[in-house]
């Protein structure tokens, strides 16, 4: 095992190194850069996008009409566009910026945002708990109640209580994660029904002042309708994952040996079916972790009123914003390839016949 996990982490390297380089070479045909972005606030123009849709002529720049490159750099003398672009690294070639930004990324240097005077990690540790919160307590919920739920549905499989839960479920996924969440606010946080639940934040202005209990109460008293929201689609994708996963288990020759060997219901389903069945369940947990922890919280963060890494990650890339960009890019994907490494830990930890020694990665 130990000469898998070992391929698997030197696997790691080429694999972000691909991932970073994309998402480089991208950002250099993209319209709109950090020094863009500065020109034109300094010049009064607003957003640096309303200028690439416009008139070409609009882009002629400078005292004698030529065009410096930059939209927003008109009337500003060249000498300060260049100390600009010294400041921020953009003098020198593409490759060389994209290679002294690995180096820094592999000692985990990620510098300093351009536009907040922060350092990126110092950022992320600042939104980190709203993403936290939302991944986390989503993720429990939806396998707290898809295991169980799923597994009924397998053992009751075409019965009516099947059928209406299936009905429920589908429903549940079709339903968008920030139409649900509009709805509970409407409902239950002041809109044209109950004031139940708080409308924005993740703890109350008073919260220091509280006793620990209380600060528990408040706590969850805030997370609530965000986590609900959030945890819609994973449920139900998970709880038909489970149900399929454990009809087909349920259905080979092995159970159909121990039922009629005389073993009880539930001593064949959890002692034979559950540690098969439950592989390709515990196979999907880092996806479904990652894809709420990353994947929804932009609009559910932004719905209420939560400042997490959802909306960071949106406004650093409105505002070119690079050293976020990636710097949260290259600590999240190898966060997302570790978390992969884990996945088969767990394979082996659940059904120990299983050896990744033998396999080719």
């Amino acid at each position: 095992m130990g000469a898998y996990i070992l391929r698997r982490l030197l696997l790691i390297i080429p694999t972000l190194f691909g991932i970073m380089l994309i998402n480089f070479t991208l950002t250099q045909f993209v319209p709109g850069g950090p020094i863009e972005q500065i020109l034109a606030r300094l010049e009064g123009g607003g957003d640096v996008f309303e200028g690439i849709s416009g008139d070409r002529q609009d882009v002629e720049l400078d005292m004698g009409g030529e065009d410096s490159g930059y939209l927003g750099a008109r009337g500003l003398p060249p000498e300060f566009i260049e100390e600009l672009e010294r400041e921020f690294g953009f003098d020198k070639p593409a490759h060389v910026r994209f290679a002294q930004m690995m180096w820094n990324y592999i000692r985990f240097d990620f510098g300093e945002s351009y536009f907040r005077s922060i350092s990126v990690v110092d950022l992320v540790i600042e939104k980190m708990p709203v993403s936290i919160t939302l991944g986390l307590w989503s993720t429990l919920i939806a396998y707290a109640i898809s295991i169980p739920l799923g597994i009924r549905k397998a053992v009751r499989d075409g019965s009516t209580f099947d059928t209406w839960t299936s009905g429920l479920i589908i429903v549940a996924y079709a339903i968008p994660g920030f139409l649900f969440a509009i709805l509970l606010l409407v409902l239950f946080a002041g809109g044209s029904y109950y004031q139940i639940f708080p409308l924005r934040g993740l703890t109350s202005d008073n919260w220091e002042e509280l006793s620990l209990i209380g600060k528990i109460g408040d706590y969850f008293w805030h997370i609530t309708l965000p986590v609900l929201a959030s945890s819609i689609s994973g449920f139900a994708t998970l709880t038909l994952l489970t149900k399929n996963s454990f009809l087909d288990e349920i259905k080979k020759q092995y159970v159909i040996t121990a039922k009629a060997k005389g073993l009880s219901e539930g001593g064949v389903l959890y002692g034979h079916v559950f540690r098969n069945a439950m592989l390709i369940v515990i196979a999907g947990f880092p996806s479904l972790f990652i894809g709420i922890f990353f994947g929804s919280s932009l609009i559910i963060e932004t719905i209420f009123s939560l400042d997490g890494l959802g909306r960071l990650g949106f406004e650093a890339a409105v505002a070119r914003d690079y050293p976020v960009i990636f710097g949260t890019l290259f600590a999240f994907g190898l966060v997302g390839l570790l978390v992969g490494i884990l996945s088969d830990l767990m394979y082996v930890f659940v059904d120990p016949r299983i050896d990744f020694e033998r396999r080719e990665v």
